[in-house]
């Protein structure tokens, strides 16, 4: 009677047994396939409390087709009045209304028209170089006394690319903007992005510049490409994950063989009794 007891105490509990371990292995295997290390998504890793200098005498030159705000202004605000005469100019940027801007359009020589003063080489130039420019031609002319030149940007725009939420281009009508202001206005890199290799492609000086850029490293901080020039274009690349074709499979590959060795030992202990 002993022995029957025993034989029927092991059958109760050893599928008890056999499920709890059963569904530890899974849980186990499920935790092991969703976890992920945070490290390669983390900006400025292990960046510490700092002063860094800001590259503000990096100002960017003006290049071909760009749209120029120009205004002059004087004592004599009438004789002032021709100066400000800028001719409507079509803009569209990609994913927006096409608008009308009131300004001066870099031509592919390098030049703008401004009436009086005739065609002036605005391209290679910065901006206060420009504005002096145009001040000398107005007094050497005798145009005006004393007048006041305002250069700026209408067309101040950078790109983003790749592995974003919202891959757009972005308008900057205060002319300042960094990597990290323009991936968040991108809705920020997805998971699938290379932190460590964001490239910045750049036209200056009639060259075309390529540039890496590690974002995980504080050291961004002080690079000359932390903030962003017009027309410069960032593309996050995607990360070998998402590269892969295979990539959700090996994601889930371990849940699923987990799955599978549980079935396998499952339908081996109910042929077994």
């Amino acid at each position: 009677m002993n022995s029957e007891n025993i034989q029927k105490e092991n059958r109760v509990t050893q599928p008890n047994c056999f499920y709890s371990t059963a569904l530890a292995v899974l849980v186990c295997s499920l935790l092991l396939s969703s976890c992920a290390s945070t490290k390669s998504v983390v900006y400025l890793k292990d960046a510490k409390d700092s002063e860094v200098s800001i590259y503000d005498k990096l100002e960017p030159v003006i290049q071909r087709n760009d749209l120029l705000s120009i205004t002059v202004s004087s004592p004599n605000a009438i004789a002032s009045q021709p100066f400000n005469t800028a001719i409507s100019v079509s803009t569209q940027l990609v994913g927006y209304t096409s608008t009308q801007a009131y300004g001066y359009l870099v031509d592919q020589d390098g030049y703008i028209d401004i009436p009086m003063l005739g065609r002036i080489k605005a391209a290679g130039l910065t901006k206060k170089e420009l504005k002096d420019k145009i001040t000398d031609l107005l007094v050497d002319n005798k145009f005006l006394m004393q007048p006041v030149v305002s250069v700026r940007y209408l067309n101040f725009k950078v790109t983003v690319l790749g592995e974003v939420a919202r891959p757009m281009v972005i308008n900057a009508p205060d002319e300042k903007i960094n990597i990290l202001e323009a991936l968040g206005f991108a809705g920020d890199m997805t998971v699938y992005a290379k932190r460590d290799n964001v490239v910045l492609i750049r036209e200056e000086g009639g060259k075309r510049i390529t540039k890496r850029l590690n974002l995980n490293n504080d050291e961004i901080l002080k690079s000359p490409y932390y903030n962003l020039k017009t027309n410069d274009i960032v593309y996050v690349e995607p990360n070998k994950t998402k590269v892969n074709a295979n990539g959700n499979a090996k994601t889930w590959l371990p849940a699923v063989l987990a799955a599978l060795s549980l079935s396998v030992v499952m339908v081996d202990h109910i042929t077994r009794n």
